[in-house]
């Protein structure tokens, strides 16, 4: 599969979960990948899978809460790499808690990477876009990105946030050509599923509670939320633009 030939794509939290399954997809499908993240050390892990596939990949620690960094990442993948056509924000952390047992600093950690760094890597992102003639811009927002549950209140707000600054982006830069759409998951197994059950006083009843919630009896897998991202930044999607795609088995239609 080559329909992403051609084309360059940054991805952030491209070390693990869903930013990896999406770095290796993108490559697979003839993509130039750039991931950026904090974790230099699963950062290359990743950019050697691709390198030993065929593929082309350059790997870059960066903080996506701060905009310096931001900036420098942004600027020099579309040097590097003379354009810059597709952005995929998975970066993201997660502590479970409702509004009384969330503290200031756990608040501020939580909306500053989900948030603020989509918006931040985002808005990076546009010049460089612009002057390729356009692209796509791909955020990992949740399924509590559109629905609520019980001690996820300061992630819920994270995330819907992010769902809303995907429309509102959209909307901003529809006429330039620069498409964005946000993936709305539900559980997906991933390093930060994984570390949240462990934590847990029994694991696995933790593990089958949240299941309990999907009605296709399972978790997702980071290969499924990176085959809608692939279709959101290939040419396929053309007419898609400020989407809230909801990839959940079934648990935000009941």
């Amino acid at each position: 599969m080559t329909r992403l030939s051609g084309k360059v794509a940054l991805i952030t939290g491209g070390g693990t979960g869903i930013g990896r399954a999406c770095a290796l997809r993108f490559a697979s499908e003839g993509a130039k990948v750039a991931i950026v993240g904090r974790r230099k050390e699963l950062l290359s892990k990743t950019q050697r899978e691709i390198q030993d596939s065929g593929g082309v990949a350059f790997a870059m620690e960066c903080d996506v809460t701060e905009s310096g960094q931001v900036n420098h990442a942004v600027g020099t993948v579309a040097e590097k790499f003379g354009a810059l056509n597709m952005v995929v924000n998975s970066a993201g952390v997660m502590k479970p808690g409702t509004a009384e047992e969330t503290s200031d600093a756990d608040w501020s950690w939580i909306l500053s990477v989900n948030l603020t760094g989509t918006f931040l890597v985002s808005r990076a992102a546009l010049a460089p876009m612009r002057a390729s003639g356009g692209g796509s811009i791909i955020n990992i927002s949740s399924v509590y990105g559109l629905v609520g549950m019980p001690r996820r209140a300061a992630y819920a707000a994270s995330k819907g946030g992010v769902t809303l600054l995907t429309k509102a982006m959209a909307l901003d830069h529809v006429r330039e050509k620069i498409r964005v759409n946000c993936i709305c998951p539900a559980l997906v197994e991933t390093e930060i599923a994984r570390e949240l059950f462990a934590a847990a006083p029994d694991p696995a009843a933790a593990k089958q509670a949240r299941v309990s919630l999907i009605p296709a009896g399972r978790a997702g897998t980071p290969e499924e939320i990176a085959a809608l991202a692939a279709y959101l930044a290939s040419d396929e999607s053309a007419w898609v633009t400020g989407a809230a795609l909801p990839i959940d088995g079934g648990q935000s239609a009941g």
